[in-house]
């Protein structure tokens, strides 16, 4: 894990602004550290060797208020700069998750982990280790140039051993590493698993399975708290290690002093300077290996992060989007950990006709919808579109052309009216695609009308309610093109009829495309074409 990862630099251009002030606050820091040792050996001396009276108190009270200045501006940048970089990192990741579609195989529950939890945890990187790993650069550097002229055996003492220092700090930090990586993979299956039993409760309490599933989540929650406390032994044990590294080294410089100002070699005023420097010498490096494992929970999740940004998204520039046939040229899509393909299919799809793609459960309806849409890439074959391969096609322009009705519409936590008009239709336009899909009555019947509002994913309406829903987002976008995946699927026979007598609406001088079990849906469509594993001839 590095020190600063030169992808902040990249990912998050608040860093730059950050590293320059740290930078130029450390060096008045350190500055500010070596004057106030000099006024206050100067004092001490003239005290006890020329008696002289009460020290002049003013500068020394001035250069200690300007250390805290530059310690509280140190804090105000380092809490603004880590706000924005939150931020910042925040929205690239849910812009790209979003562009990766949601065939992304990172599940929710980490990414949910990831923008919130884990990218808090950056507060203690910039508020703590970052400007103490500035200071452990400048100070050291700027004390030993000011000591050699004073005092070179010290000098030399002090070279030598604020190595170790470093040396030891990374062989704790190796290990450290790989325990806070375990520690906040725990933290995200955790949070992934939790995420699926909320939203599976209503089923896992009608089987009787919810107690059995409270059992895994406290094995799983004993297992993270029991990697933390490894980690946080960690931690403290390594403190100390660099705490009495730190200590011996010091006493080793006072020792030598000691002795050579006893012995006369050495002046008091130059003894006092190098014995208020030398433990400042140490001390940045020390809390670098103490703040270190605070920020190492942000750094291993800002490292996942990375991994997602850095997850190529599909090129946005490419052909305009033509009008014509829908052609699958022996297309196989792959999915990683299974061996055999998730689609085969060659065929070819008309301008204006109704497709029902059938087959048993897991031979590729979903994905040849998926692989349409731009959501998965084909392993080998093409899919063209007007005689255009759609790969080369811009995504957006193309999805511009296509409405989706998935299996499970989701539906955001907002009005009726926000839940059709995505888009941001007028009201007028939200009402029609309603009557076209069936739904206007439905929803003149709840308490606010089209400004009723729904629950996350659509809580307070019926399966079939919310499936009416996404068919008008579907008449409201009118798109030359439709894709519905199993949009009877769990429905009663009645609300089943009446998805479908709004579906024969929309599918009138659209092509359309199907993926169906029930024999009435499959009914509606011009032709059958039956996945089975197979490359699919077209026309079958």
């Amino acid at each position: 894990m590095k020190p600063l990862d030169p992808r902040l630099l990249r990912y998050a251009r608040a860093t730059r602004a950050y590293l320059v002030a740290t930078v130029a606050l450390g060096a008045v820091h350190a500055a500010l550290l070596i004057t106030l040792a000099f006024l206050l050996a100067d004092a001490i001396t003239g005290v006890f060797l020329h008696g002289a009276g009460v020290p002049q108190l003013l500068p020394l009270i001035a250069v200690v208020a300007a250390r805290s200045v530059v310690a509280w501006l140190q804090e105000v940048a380092a809490t603004r700069s880590a706000a924005a970089v939150k931020s910042e990192l925040r929205r690239r990741l849910l812009a790209h998750v979003a562009g990766l579609g949601p065939y992304h195989r990172t599940p929710a529950g980490e990414i949910a982990t990831l923008a919130g939890h884990g990218l808090d945890a950056l507060d203690a990187y910039f508020a703590r280790y970052l400007p103490q790993l500035v200071l452990s650069v400048l100070v050291p550097g700027l004390l030993l140039a000011r000591l050699l002229p004073a005092d070179l055996i010290a000098t030399l003492t002090i070279a030598v051993t604020l190595p170790l220092i470093p040396v030891f700090m990374a062989l704790v930090g190796m290990h450290t590493e790989a325990a806070t990586k375990r520690q906040f993979r725990l933290l995200a299956r955790l949070s992934h698993h939790f995420l699926d039993v909320v939203a599976g409760l209503p089923t896992l309490k009608l089987f009787g399975r919810a107690g059995a599933q409270a059992g895994i989540i406290r094995r799983i929650s004993g297992e993270q708290r029991q990697q933390t406390m490894r980690t946080l032994r960690t931690a403290f044990l390594s403190s100390l290690v660099l705490e009495l590294l730190a200590t011996l080294s010091v006493a080793l410089v006072a020792v030598g002093i000691g002795l050579r100002l006893v012995h006369g070699e050495l002046d008091l005023a130059t003894a006092l300077t190098v014995l208020i420097l030398a433990p400042e010498a140490y001390r940045p490096l020390r809390e670098v290996g103490a703040n270190y494992h605070a920020s190492a929970e942000g750094l291993a999740a800002v490292e996942e992060v990375f991994a997602i940004l850095e997850t190529p998204l599909p090129a946005e520039g490419g052909a305009a989007p033509r009008d014509g046939a829908l052609v699958f040229d022996q297309v196989e899509v792959r999915f990683p950990g299974r061996a055999e393909p998730a689609l085969r299919l060659s065929a070819t799809i008309e301008p204006g006709e109704i497709v029902a793609l059938t087959g048993p459960s897991g031979c590729g309806k979903s994905t040849a919808l998926a692989a349409l849409l731009g959501f998965v890439s084909p392993a080998s074959g093409t899919i063209t579109v007007g005689g255009v391969d759609r790969e080369t096609i811009a995504p957006t322009a193309w999805r511009s052309k296509i409405a989706w009705v998935p299996q499970r519409p989701h539906l955001i936590a907002g009005t009726v009216r926000e839940n059709i008009a995505l888009t941001g239709a007028d009201h007028d336009a939200v009402v029609e695609a309603a009557r076209l899909a069936g739904a206007d009555t439905f929803i003149a019947a709840l308490p606010d009308g089209y400004d009723t509002l729904l629950g996350d994913a659509g809580s307070g309406l019926s399966a079939g309610q919310r499936q009416r829903i996404a068919l008008a987002r579907a008449f409201l976008k009118d798109a030359p093109i439709v894709l519905l995946d199993e949009p009877t699927a769990n429905l009663d026979t009645t609300t089943a009829a009446e998805v479908m007598d709004a579906i024969r609406r929309l599918a009138h001088g659209r092509t359309v495309l199907i993926a169906a079990h029930r024999p009435e849906l499959i009914a509606l469509a011009d032709r059958e074409l039956r996945l089975a594993g197979s490359l699919t001839p077209a026309g079958a």
